[in-house]
């Protein structure tokens, strides 16, 4: 029996989908302390013959001195000393592979509670998320809470791996339960696309090539299917958003033949959204003037377009008072002007939120004062219930809250813009990020 076929969404295999894509995908792997989330990346790795022979000999002898009868593949993305000391993962290991199909970066963010906050940025800028299970454990609080977040973050695509099976001898009671679960949990959530794979990463079942002596399973393996998922939306096709991170004033000529220099001034920063080019017009705000871009170029090269995600120099025909966290947008398509946001947060932070307390957002290249104004409601990871008006929020609370900002921010909503709907807050005496949120 094809016991994916009982999921909400079952993916085919690559066999009926002859054209996959090809562009560059980005995924997380996020779980539980010990689900084998690092195992399964640096299998995947090897698998796919993107592990150096120096590597695979030093990884090798560091599983031997360990007493390890088999590989720790682990030891390919746990870089840190402290990491490999405790076993665990803590910071985010970020690694490029390739196949013949695609490219691919991933991120292997922490299982642990404490280090929710590293697997929110890994995700932030993710297309995909795997979301790891242990056989023998099944959902735990910790897989639901990560599945919210990719939720939150606006990952669609979610992929179950049901790790360890062989310790379970592959009785596909467990894989069915396990899958059950998840995608009522998900399905509450809204609509996502959600495949599950039953798979042993120590062993590398079902991880780069399909596990033939699986019966009752005849999807595709975790290799197959990302190399079939679509990546994320193209920004370009999106209203032009330029946050100015920085302004300068560069000299032009050099004064031989008796041509004197002239000095122009350029703004700097990272495209979010849209594409830029000579002679188009664009409105900076938050003073709604316009003008048209005279200059663009990027790394000291001249550019004729810009597209997403492209860090450039930008010159504009007519002086205009433009400062760090300004913003070039599109003049019919602009963001919104706000000194209040309505926002799901997770709180990151040991210390609880204190509901007076005065704390910074950061906001593209713009950081100004904030006040919570409300605190909406706190979600239940497990049932999803909300909790009304709570007082306060413990770490790795999900909120819905509002703010109260001291200057305005062009804000759109995280649906619209990943990163023009993205913000953190900061504890302004300690400097450290106690939440991160996105616009609704």
């Amino acid at each position: 029996m094809n016991t994916a076929s009982h999921l909400t969404v079952n993916t085919p295999s690559n066999e009926s989908r002859p054209h996959a894509p090809s562009g560059l995908l980005r995924f997380i792997t996020a779980g539980s302390v010990d689900d084998g989330k690092s195992t399964l990346i640096g299998r995947l790795l090897y698998d796919t013959g993107n592990v150096a022979a120096d590597q695979l000999a030093s990884i090798q002898a560091t599983s031997q001195k360990r007493g390890l009868a088999a590989i720790d593949w682990s030891l390919l993305t746990d870089g840190l000393i402290a990491e490999r000391e405790q076993g665990i993962t803590i910071d985010v290991a970020y690694r490029y592979f390739s196949t013949a199909r695609r490219k691919f970066i991933i991120g292997d963010a922490p299982g642990h509670e404490q280090y929710t906050r590293n697997m929110v940025t890994a995700a932030s800028s993710a297309d995909t998320a795997i979301l790891l299970v242990d056989a023998r454990k099944g959902v735990t609080t910790q897989t639901r809470r990560h599945a919210y977040l990719a939720h939150l973050l606006g990952i669609r695509e979610l992929v179950l791996a049901v790790n360890k099976m062989d310790l379970v001898d592959w009785q596909p009671g467990v894989y069915q339960s396990i899958a059950t679960e998840f995608n009522i949990f998900v399905g509450a959530l809204g609509r996502h696309q959600v495949h599950a794979i039953p798979m042993s990463a120590l062993n590398g079942t079902n991880v780069a090539t399909r596990a033939e002596a699986i019966p009752w399973y005849d999807g595709p393996s975790l290799l197959e299917h990302l190399e079939a998922l679509p990546a994320r939306r193209d920004g370009d096709h999106a209203p032009l958003r330029l946050p100015v991170q920085r302004v300068a004033r560069v000299m032009l000529g050099n004064g031989a033949g008796g041509i004197a220099d002239k000095e122009f001034r350029c703004y700097q920063g990272t495209l979010a959204s849209g594409r830029l080019q000579l002679g188009d017009e664009v409105a900076v705000l938050p003073s709604g003037l316009r003008a048209r871009v005279s200059r663009l170029s990027i790394a000291e090269r001249a550019l004729p377009v810009a597209r997403a995600d492209q860090s450039v120099v930008v010159s504009l025909d007519r002086e205009i008072d433009i400062s760090r966290g300004d913003m070039l947008t599109d003049p019919l398509h602009p963001p919104r002007v706000v000194k209040t946001i309505n926002a799901e947060i997770c709180w990151l932070a040991e210390q609880p939120l204190q509901t007076r307390g005065k704390y910074l957002i950061k906001h593209t290249t713009r950081t100004v004062n904030v006040l919570f104004e409300e605190l909406s409601y706190r979600v239940d990871v497990n049932t999803l219930a909300q909790h009304l008006s709570p007082e306060t929020a413990a770490m790795n609370d999900i909120l819905r809250v509002k703010l109260k900002l001291q200057q305005p921010l062009l804000v759109d909503t995280y649906a619209d813009n990943r990163t023009t709907g993205s913000f953190i807050l900061i504890d302004p005496v300690s400097l450290h990020t106690v939440a991160a949120g996105v616009i609704i």
